[in-house]
């Protein structure tokens, strides 16, 4: 029952995979029923009942986080192009959603994003991921291994996580200038110095890192530092993903206590890059949770 089950689950989030992959074509049930290996006439009861939202609204959502993501940060694209990028046959139309969903226009959230109504808005989109996030996850995903430490530009984010997307705002700006944007094949970090969700939000800390060697010149905001090498616990996340908490659970909760290992006097950190798919000259993103040992 239990290789049932999982294996059910791992279709649905192929189905997830999918979508990410896909919201420039057609993803009607037809589509992603068979993505699914499930009959189309119960695959949407059985999305919604697993991730607790239809699948319709789940494309739509991840249509308009994306266009959200060209309003912020690419100037160059025109809303009515965004709008059609999103689905939407005419920019009224996607105006009167993006309204609808962010509490903004989407001129005036390129001109200043309320980050805050960002995170409530797509909250169901990370929430209905995480939904079967927890039963991925076996011992022998996880893999110890010597690594190099690494130079970094760095940028601290302190207090509630709702202005992290000002944060990675201003990361993506300095590494677009200074020749480091994910596109080179550079490594990004995120150094975990707090909880998740801390009880105060304003106790939230974590720091943005880019590896950039020595000879790169780093400027203000960033400053420079070392992620620290040696021994680190390391687990490979399947797919993209901004929750990591699942994750983290299993190697403190589970794995740490039952491995006769003890963590250094390190925070976690993950470290995300862009590798190329071999014969295409498509990208997949690699995202790496390292839990540093003595």
């Amino acid at each position: 029952m239990t290789t049932a089950l999982d294996n059910y689950h791992a279709r649905l989030l192929r189905v997830l995979d999918y979508i990410d992959a896909h919201l420039d074509q057609d993803l009607d049930l037809d589509v992603l029923s068979r993505v699914a290996a499930i009959s189309k006439f119960h695959f949407h009861r059985q999305f919604a009942a697993t991730f607790e939202v239809s699948v319709h609204r789940y494309v739509q959502l991840t249509r308009m986080k994306r266009a959200t993501h060209a309003l912020a940060w690419n100037e160059a694209q025109s809303v009515t192009d965004i709008a059609m990028d999103a689905g939407y046959e005419a920019p009224d139309a996607f105006a009167r959603a993006f309204r609808q969903r962010l509490t903004q226009s989407p001129s005036s959230f390129r001109k200043s994003p309320d980050w805050s109504s960002w995170l409530s808005a797509f909250g169901p989109l990370d929430s209905a991921r995480n939904k079967l996030m927890k039963i991925i996850f076996d011992y022998e995903d996880i893999i110890i291994r010597e690594v190099p430490s690494t130079p970094v530009a760095l940028l601290r984010h302190r207090g509630d996580r709702a202005k992290l997307p000002q944060t990675f705002e201003t990361f993506r700006a300095w590494c677009k200038a200074a020749g480091l944007a994910p596109e080179t094949g550079r490594s990004s970090f995120m150094v975990f110095r707090s909880e998740r969700e801390p009880v105060n939000p304003e106790d939230y800390s974590m720091d943005i890192c880019v590896a950039a060697d020595p000879e790169i010149s780093v400027t203000a905001p960033m400053q420079r530092a070392v992620i620290e090498g040696g021994r680190c616990a390391v687990l490979r996340y399947p797919g993209q993903t901004n929750n990591l908490e699942p994750a983290g659970l299993f190697m403190y909760r589970d794995w740490l206590p039952q491995s006769g290992e003890e963590a250094r006097d390190f925070p976690a950190y993950v470290e995300r890059k862009l590798v190329p798919v071999a014969g295409t000259q498509a990208h997949e993103v690699v995202v790496e949770l390292h839990l540093p040992l003595k």
